[in-house]
């Protein structure tokens, strides 16, 4: 695979262990990269304000806050970049991988689930409070974790995310109470592929999946012509570190990368906690399942953030 993907790892790969630990079985920050503030107080400096969270819901996203400072982008940079490789010792744990979710080999989308589990910085990336704060305001309530996701779109033929509403793939869990979190790695431009929303989306109806990497405007074969008259996409672009939320019903999309740079992004997504599972199949690749109607909990769902005073005990443990 070309560009940023084409690096060359063999010399990591000797060096690496045959088998590394599945971090999905710690539920704390593992290193420093990203620190929890030790008081109840000390989150308020992340919170966002009454107006963000009012353009939230009347337009179904919020962009560029600022959750990365330059020393996390430049550590989840060089664990993505092991990451990509096919070879890499915790390759198992991932939920997907996708070297090219495209069906189109000119036009390479990188695409892959369960990072947290392999790599310490994306699994501290979930416990970053300048994420679960806002993330909790915008849920109202309890964050509880999802799932994550890479994304890489190499410089000259990255290629598409197709207009699709992440809820659509996400019916096995219920209520609907969930949120994304996409935050950029690089430079997230028009040039080289950022995200794009259609404002006010949120309030349609759930919409048939009609693909995700390949026919950009597969989409309009759903819409209503009333839907189709509202469809007037907004570009996101974002500087590394910032990152935008959007609502599970919000209808959003990537165009290719035709810059010289590449595209790198992660997303954490989460839920209000108490939300159950809506199936009695697995709701990831290689998770055991949750009975239908049980709460969603456990080893891959833990609970992230909960804006209930912090105890005594809980402050001497963060210090």
């Amino acid at each position: 695979m070309g560009g940023v993907l084409a690096t060359n790892m063999s010399h990591l790969t000797a060096l690496r262990p045959a088998m590394i630990e599945d971090l999905s079985r710690n539920h704390r920050p593992a290193a420093n990269l990203f620190k929890t503030p030790a008081v109840a107080e000390a989150w308020n400096r992340y919170r966002v304000t009454p107006d963000q969270i009012e353009f939230f819901h009347e337009h179904g996203y919020l962009a560029g806050i600022r959750v990365l400072n330059d020393e996390q982008i430049e550590a989840l940079r060089d664990e993505l970049a092991e990451l990509t490789d096919p070879n890499h010792p915790g390759h198992q744990l991932f939920y997907e991988f996708h070297s090219n979710e495209s069906a189109d080999p000119a036009k390479v989308l990188f695409h892959a689930l369960g990072a947290w589990r392999i790599s310490p910085a994306f699994h501290d990336l979930l416990w970053n409070p300048a994420f679960l704060m806002p993330a909790s305001q915008l849920l109202g309530g309890a964050v509880r974790f999802w799932h994550d996701q890479l994304f890489v779109k190499p410089p000259h033929h990255g290629g598409v995310v197709a207009w699709h509403q992440d809820y659509s793939y996400w019916t096995r869990t219920q209520p609907m109470a969930h949120l994304s979190c996409w935050i950029g790695l690089d430079d997230s431009t028009i040039e080289n592929g950022c995200v794009h929303y259609v404002p006010g989306s949120h309030r349609w109806e759930l919409l048939p999946i009609t693909g995700l990497a390949n026919d950009m405007n597969s989409i309009h074969s759903v819409l209503t012509d009333e839907q189709k008259k509202q469809f007037k996409p907004v570009a996101i672009e974002l500087k590394a570190g910032e990152c935008s939320f959007h609502h599970p019903l919000m209808v959003h999309g990537s165009f290719e990368n035709r810059s010289d740079r590449p595209r790198r992004g992660a997303v954490v997504n989460v839920f209000r906690d108490r939300v159950r599972s809506a199936s009695d199949e697995p709701l990831l690749e290689g998770v055991p399942p949750i009975p239908s109607g049980q709460k969603m909990e456990g080893q891959f769902f833990p609970l992230l953030f909960d804006q209930r005073p912090m105890s005594h005990d809980d402050a001497e443990m963060l210090a």
